[in-house]
């Protein structure tokens, strides 16, 4: 196979930190409220713009509480794990290492009995045997596997328990459904592509109750707190933040979210453009799997495929025959090629995922780059598989 000659413009598939928007430079933190403190009125309005902001883009109910914490989307699933469970029996479902993180410390470290449904990668588990008269944490979509819940799914009206959602590669990329969601989960280095560090969390109205009726069995440390004498702190979600917050991030995640509102897409703008350009990506993948034998979605079936971690498999005979470490090394041999040739950065499979390829397909990706990638990965693999 000939190389390509045409490169993306943009060689970066990282599946977070992910891609900047387009056109980002340095330039756009040139305001960044910096050498002042977070708490003064400029760095409080700075912080309240993002949550705004992210309430505006996000489409999230006007009763819902939307607020900044510490330790990226790790810390917002985690503050609401902490907070939030114990006052009722829990479900976890994990299908890729962040769920399965989830299990962990809900069993591990809170000690909780939990109903626990997992599956391998590649699947989901049976959505339709869950009880949600239980709290159920899990992930809308499994960054390291490319497998999300489907566009239809959402929790019952009249659930009992709360839905605790990580959604951190799915907000801004698919479409959610808030009004069944209770605690709502993501980080700002995901899909608009920010700068690390902060985590965002959502809350209904019936999780504030539940902060406020509940008071958990085990200690909280500081930056989990979310009430103060049985109430909930209000200014968490009005730009106070539990920790001190980078005002550079801060910035560049509001510029993030600017740059969304205003992006246009196949005659979408907004929220409707960024799904609709993650889509397009997806697109972009599955013509490319269409045309070549040799590779596949890792994920069974198309309506669990996500449109921003999208994860590949090698299907060729003899790559089937391969070693788990050997089959490993060739993977590791296309992605070096492909840095290489600086056409495509960090898109191998995440390293407890089976062996294969990853690329980030979110909105700030051009489904043209994408494409450009894909012809690239095909050169790769010819190039370097067996003769």
């Amino acid at each position: 196979m000939d190389k390509p000659t045409a490169k993306p413009g943009n060689p970066n598939f990282s599946s977070g930190p992910t891609a900047k928007r387009p056109g980002w430079s340095l330039n756009a933190l040139s305001n960044a409220w910096l050498s002042r403190s977070h708490r003064a009125k400029g760095g409080k309005a700075r912080l309240q713009e993002a949550i705004e902001l992210s309430r505006t883009l996000a489409g999230i109910p006007k009763d819902y509480l939307v607020g900044i914490v510490p330790a990226s989307d790790t810390g917002a699933v985690e503050c609401a794990m902490w907070s939030l469970l114990g006052a009722r029996p829990v479900t976890l479902l994990a299908w890729e290492s962040f769920g399965q993180g989830w299990v962990t410390d809900a069993t591990k470290q809170l000690k909780l009995s939990a109903t626990v449904m997992k599956a391998d990668y590649g699947k989901i588990p049976d959505l339709q045997a869950v009880d949600w008269n239980q709290d159920v944490v899990f992930t809308w979509n499994g960054t390291t596997s490319g497998v999300k819940v489907p566009d239809r799914f959402a929790p019952p009206a009249d659930r009992q328990g709360l839905a605790i959602c990580d959604a951190t590669s799915a907000v801004f990329a698919m479409p959610m459904p808030w009004e069944r969601l209770d605690a709502i989960t993501w980080s700002w280095q995901k899909c608009l592509g920010s700068e690390a560090a902060h985590g965002m969390l959502v809350l209904s109205p019936r999780a504030v109750q539940r902060l406020e009726s509940h008071t958990p069995a085990w200690p909280l440390p500081k930056i989990f707190r979310l009430t103060k004498g049985g109430k909930v702190m209000k200014e968490i979600f009005e730009g106070s933040t539990i920790n001190t917050p980078s005002m550079l991030a801060v910035e560049d995640y509001i510029d993030s979210l600017k740059w969304g509102m205003a992006f246009q897409h196949a005659g979408k703008t907004g929220l409707d453009a960024l799904i609709a350009c993650s889509a397009a990506n997806l697109k972009a993948v599955a013509d490319f799997v269409a045309r070549h034998d040799w590779i596949d979605f890792l994920a069974d079936t198309p309506e669990i495929c996500s449109c921003t971690s999208i994860c590949l498999k090698l299907t060729a005979d003899w790559f089937k025959k391969l070693s788990p470490e050997d089959a490993a090394a060739f993977c590791k041999k296309v992605t070096s090629a492909l840095e290489a040739e600086k056409v495509a950065y960090d898109c191998g499979a995440y390293r407890d995922a089976p062996p294969g390829f990853r690329f980030w397909g979110g909105p700030t990706v051009s489904p043209a780059d994408m494409a450009s990638a894909l012809e690239w990965l095909a050169w790769a693999y010819e190039t370097n598989r067996p003769k």
